[in-house]
C-alpha cells in the first residue's frame, strides 16, 4: 500500500509525541532525495528520515543509516545554516493530506528568533521537501526545483510563494458529510467497487487498498446490523466508518502491521490491519509505526537501492564487455581470412614455374595446378610483370603468416580481458552493500573502464574486509567480492595448504578454506564449494560445477588483472549453491576427492 494520509496521520502522532521541544543537532543528506535529522530531546537521541524518493517517499524514525557523503550537497548546507540547532515548534499533518508540516525556531545571525517551516510531501513522483520561511510564506529552497516549464502551476524555486499541491476538490475524511456521500452514490449502483470509487473521490489522503477496506467495512457494517445494499444504507455505513477512522486518528489508536508474502519478504504495510491480507500473508505487527515503516523498506528496497547505485557501473562494465566481444568476432574474422591465404603461396609458386608462357599485361592465366592436375584460374594485375605478379602473391603469403601470429596473441588479450569483465560484471549483480558497490567502482575506474569523477578525486578505499563463514569441522572459509579481494586472500593470506576454490568456467570468486594445516573432511569441502558456487553468476542455478585445488598451485601470470590466475591439480564437484546455515547435505551431489 503506498504510504497514504492514514499511515502519516500515524507517523504525524508519534513523531509530535516523541519530537515536539527537541532540538536539531546534524544534517545529513545520504542521497539526492532523502534527508536524515539528528534530533536531541532530553536525555533521548532520535533520527529523522525524510525522503521525496519517486518510488519511495516516507517519513520515519531509523535507528541507524548511512553512510554519509564527504562533501555534502548544497540544499544540505542551506538546511544546516537556516534550521540546524534549532528547536522543533510543532510537528502536525496538513488536514489529512500527505503532508508534513515541521515548525522550527532559530536564531539568526542578529540573534533574532525567526520560524522556519520544512514541509514533507509524500505524492509519489510529485514527492518533495521544502524550506520554507515561515512569516513570508516564501521558499527558501527545496530539495526538487520545479521551474515554470516543468509546472505552471506552482514552482518551488527560491523565493517563489508557497502553494499547496491541488485538492481536486477532495476533504477530510472526518469533514466529509453525508449528503456529499449520498451525491458521489447517487450515479451507480450500491456495490462495494462503487462505494470504494466514491470514498477516493471525497477523502483527502485515502489511497485504492484503504479506499476498499472501508468499502468493506461498510458492507461488513451493513450485514451486522441486518441492512440491505441500497443508496441509503450504503450512506449511513460509509459515514460511519469514516467517523471510524477519524476517531482512530484522534485517538492515536494506530495498530502498524507489515504484510509477509511466503518467501517472506516484505508484501504491504498499514497504520491499521488489512482484512483482504491478514488470511493471506503472515503479518508482523509493531508498537511503533516507524518501526513498521522501516523495516517494510529497509528488507523491500534495499536490493533496489544497491542495484541503483550500481546502475552506471553494470552500463559501463557491460559495454567494455560489448566492445570485447565486438573485437574478438573481427579478429576471429581477420584470423580466418589470414588461415585462408595459403593460396597465394600457390599461386605464388604456379606463377614463378610459368613465367616463360605469360604475357605481360594479362588480367588473369589459366595454369595447370601440379599438385592436382587441375586448371586453376590466377587473377593477374595487368600493370605488373608476371613476376612482379608472382612476388606480390609471396608478400601477401608472408603478411598473412605473420598476421596470424599478431591475431593469435592479441586474441588470446582479448579472452583475458572478456575474463575480467565477466568477473566484474558478476560481482556487481552480487553486490550487497554500498561499500562493495564503491570498491568496484574504484577497481572499474582503475581498470579504465569508467570515468573518475570530475568533481574531485574518487574515495578512499576502505580497508579489504571479505566476508568469512564457518564451515563444518570449525573451519573458516573467506570469499572475494571483488578482484583485488580475490587476489588478497589467494596470494597474502591462504597458506600452500589451504583450499582454493572456484566456480569451474562460470565468474564468480575465489574461496579459501583455511585448514591450519589440517586435512579438510568433505562436509566442509562441500560447504565451502556451495558458499563459491553461491557467490557466482551461477546463484540461481541447482547444479553448479566447482573446482578446487591446494593454494599453492594457483599462480598468477606476469601482468595479468586483478583476480586473474591459472591453476592446476584441480578436480571439480557439483554442488547446489548454497550459504553454511543451510543444509550441506542437500547441496551433495557429487562427493570430493583430495586434490
Amino acid at each position: 500500500m503506498p504510504f497514504d494520509g492514514i499511515v502519516l496521520s500515524a507517523v504525524a502522532t508519534r513523531l509530535s509525541e516523541l519530537l515536539t521541544g527537541g532540538k536539531i543537532d546534524k544534517i545529513y543528506q545520504p542521497e539526492a532525495d532523502e534527508l536524515l535529522l539528528h534530533i536531541a530531546r532530553g536525555r533521548e537521541k532520535y533520527k529523522l528520515f525524510l525522503s521525496s524518493n519517486s518510488a519511495n517517499p516516507r517519513v520515519c524514525l531509523v535507528d541507524d543509516y548511512g553512510p554519509y557523503p564527504q562533501n555534502p550537497p548544497a540544499f544540505c548546507m542551506l538546511l544546516r545554516k537556516h534550521i540546524q540547532g534549532g528547536c522543533i515548534a510543532r510537528l502536525e499533518q496538513k488536514g489529512t493530506e500527505r503532508i508534513l508540516e515541521c515548525a522550527v525556531e532559530t536564531v539568526n545571525e542578529l540573534g533574532f528568533s525567526r520560524s522556519k517551516r520544512l514541509t514533507i510531501e509524500i505524492m509519489g513522483k510529485h514527492s518533495n521537501i521544502i524550506l520554507l520561511d515561515a512569516q513570508s510564506g516564501r521558499i527558501i529552497d527545496s530539495i526538487k526545483r520545479l521551474s515554470p516549464e516543468v509546472n505552471r502551476y506552482r514552482q518551488t524555486l527560491p523565493g517563489c510563494p508557497y502553494i499547496e499541491p491541488p485538492s481536486h476538490g477532495k476533504l477530510p475524511w472526518y469533514a466529509v458529510s453525508r449528503a456529499q456521500i449520498a451525491a458521489a452514490l447517487a450515479d451507480g449502483e450500491a456495490s462495494a467497487e462503487h462505494a470504494a470509487k466514491s470514498i477516493l473521490s471525497l477523502a483527502q489522503g485515502i489511497g485504492p487498498r484503504a479506499a476498499d477496506e472501508l468499502a468493506a467495512e461498510a458492507f461488513a457494517g451493513m450485514a451486522a446490523m441486518c441492512e440491505s445494499p441500497s443508496a441509503e444504507t450504503l450512506t449511513d455505513a460509509i459515514l460511519r466508518a469514516l467517523q471510524g477512522l477519524a476517531e482512530k486518528a484522534r485517538a492515536g489508536s494506530f495498530a502498524p502491521v507489515v504484510y509477509l508474502d511466503r518467501d517472506g519478504k516484505p508484501l504491504d504495510f498499514h497504520a491499521l490491519p488489512i482484512v483482504s491480507l491478514e488470511s493471506a500473508c503472515e503479518a508482523l505487527r509493531f508498537d511503533d509505526i516507524s518501526a513498521a515503516i522501516d523495516y517494510y523498506y529497509a528488507n523491500r528496497i534495499a536490493s533496489n537501492r544497491i542495484r541503483q547505485k550500481s546502475a552506471d557501473l553494470l552500463k559501463a562494465t557491460q559495454n567494455s564487455l560489448d566492445k570485447q566481444f565486438l573485437k574478438k568476432q573481427r579478429l576471429l574474422e581477420d584470423l580466418a581470412q589470414a588461415e585462408n591465404a595459403g593460396q597465394n603461396k600457390l599461386f605464388g609458386e604456379l606463377l614463378t614455374a610459368n613465367l616463360h608462357v605469360l604475357q605481360p599485361g594479362q588480367k588473369r592465366a589459366i595454369l595447370t595446378n601440379y599438385y592436382d592436375g587441375l586448371e586453376i584460374e590466377i587473377p593477374l594485375d595487368p600493370r605488373m610483370s608476371p613476376s612482379q605478379n608472382a612476388q606480390r602473391y609471396y608478400k601477401l603469403y608472408s603478411k598473412a603468416k605473420t598476421a596470424i601470429v599478431e591475431k593469435k596473441a592479441r586474441l588470446t588479450e582479448t579472452d583475458k580481458e572478456i575474463a575480467y569483465l565477466e568477473s566484474v560484471l558478476s560481482f556487481i549483480e552480487n553486490a550487497a552493500t554500498a561499500e562493495e558497490t564503491d570498491a568496484l567502482r574504484l577497481e572499474l575506474i582503475e581498470a579504465g573502464c569508467l570515468r573518475r569523477n570530475k568533481r574531485g578525486t574518487a574515495k578512499k578505499q576502505p580497508k579489504p574486509a571479505p566476508p568469512a563463514y564457518t564451515v563444518h569441522g570449525g573451519f573458516r572459509v573467506e570469499v572475494g567480492r571483488n578482484n583485488r579481494e580475490n587476489d588478497l586472500i589467494t596470494f597474502k593470506k591462504a597458506a600452500g595448504g589451504d583450499l582454493w576454490l572456484h566456480t569451474k568456467d562460470i565468474p564468480g570468486a575465489h574461496v579459501i578454506l583455511f585448514t591450519g594445516g589440517r586435512e579438510a573432511p568433505a562436509p566442509a569441502v562441500l560447504e565451502a564449494a556451495a558458499i563459491a558456487a553461491w557467490h557466482s553468476k551461477g546463484r540461481a542455478s541447482e547444479n553448479v560445477p566447482v573446482d578446487y585445488t591446494l593454494a599453492k598451485y594457483v599462480k598468477k601470470p606476469a601482468g595479468a588483472r586483478p583476480g586473474m590466475v591459472i591453476f592446476t591439480n584441480n578436480k571439480t564437484l557439483y554442488v547446489k549453491p548454497g550459504l553454511p546455515q543451510e543444509d550441506s547435505e542437500s547441496r551433495r551431489q557429487s562427493p570430493p576427492s583430495a586434490p
